[in-house]
């Protein structure tokens, strides 16, 4: 069974051994399955979920590896079509802890993903989970399939859009602000960053852009914040949750764990704070690790960090550590948390 189906980006991570110095300095490498909605896909298969992915790949080495590879991480690549005379594309970045990443994308002229013309509705529609991505919208004909699955899917379950604002893969913001919200009507739960936020519905204020998102009909917006941690409205609560503390690695698969992590929680029908905590303890530990893919924790693994956090945190810290927040403007309750010890990357790959 399909619980988590995503569509978009696929490609091969070339990312360096060696960190703190320019590619051009750099004297090996390691290879990884790559793409944000690819890694979300491999971040739920790794907490138990059947995962499926909507992509395409070149009729080359790096197609058969993404096929192989995403059958190692116990994702279902029956959705995975091989465009004929395209290329897999290639993501090269370089490593500067604790927060630059530059990221070089190589064969998106353009890349098979955005050149799948139509999706399978049925395994759409019965999916628990929908994840799709806003760089699908950036081309034709992405744009009209992705469209045409939201629509067919009609709010089914979990309908997630991912952010995912690339601005070199758009003429402008304000294009892709036009497409997002095309989009935004179909969908119960959007994720993104303030820059991302900002070209959906042109606000960075947190709790403003999360209000903004739901005003497009989404039932959940969760809005994350880097070092402040992470920011959700269900429309009842709006929640926050601070940072989990980390030595930072490379930030770039942080968002993407964070997405799977948050697909396994919304399936388990969690309340939002312990959804939250887990999401981003799930992009921390990825954060602290050098691959995006083959980083992605087992839920054992971000349960025994949120432990780990809690026996470490003073009583005083652990009971601020969230803060449910009512929607009441008149509510005296407490202040937002959201003030880390340490650095958090929740890094957009």
């Amino acid at each position: 069974m399909t619980e988590v189906l995503t569509a978009g980006r696929v490609g091969v991570d070339v990312y360096p051994l060696q960190t703190g110095v320019g590619l051009e300095q750099v004297t090996s490498f390691g290879k990884w399955v790559g793409g944000s909605p690819t890694n979300v896909a491999v971040a739920a298969a790794r907490h138990g979920r059947g995962a499926a992915v909507v992509t395409g790949v070149g009729d080359d080495p790096f197609g058969r590896f993404v096929h192989e590879a995403l059958r190692g991480y116990g994702v279902d690549t029956r959705h995975v079509v091989t465009i004929p005379g395209r290329q897999t594309p290639v993501t090269f970045c370089e490593i500067f802890p604790p927060d630059h990443f530059p990221i070089y994308f190589y064969g998106r002229n353009p890349p098979p993903d955005l050149l799948i013309d139509a999706f399978d509705l049925a395994a759409v529609r019965s999916a628990g989970v929908f994840w799709v991505t806003v760089t699908g919208l950036c081309a034709e004909p992405s744009r009209s399939a992705t469209l045409a699955a939201l629509e067919a899917r009609g709010k089914r379950g979990i309908t997630v859009l991912d952010l995912d604002y690339r601005a070199q893969f758009w003429a402008s913001r304000e294009d892709a602000r036009h497409w997002v919200q095309q989009a935004l009507p179909y969908v119960s739960v959007a994720v993104g960053n303030l820059d991302e936020c900002d070209t959906a519905v042109g606000v960075t204020e947190p709790r403003a852009a999360a209000e903004a998102l739901r005003s497009h009909g989404v039932k959940l917006a969760v809005v994350k914040q880097g070092p402040k941690g992470v920011l959700a409205d269900d429309g009842t609560d709006t929640v926050e949750v601070a940072p989990v503390p980390v030595t930072v690695v490379n930030g770039l698969g942080a968002g993407d764990a964070f997405g799977g992590a948050l697909c396994h929680g919304l399936l388990a029908g969690w309340p939002l704070p312990r959804l939250l905590r887990f999401a981003n303890a799930a992009g921390a530990i990825v954060a602290s690790r050098l691959a995006c893919s083959d980083a992605m924790p087992t839920s054992a693994e971000v349960e025994a960090l949120l432990a780990e956090v809690a026996a470490e945190a003073p009583p005083p810290q652990a009971e601020a550590a969230v803060q449910t927040l009512k929607a009441d403007a008149d509510d005296d309750g407490p202040a937002a948390a959201g003030r880390g010890r340490d650095r958090h990357a929740g890094g957009r790959r």
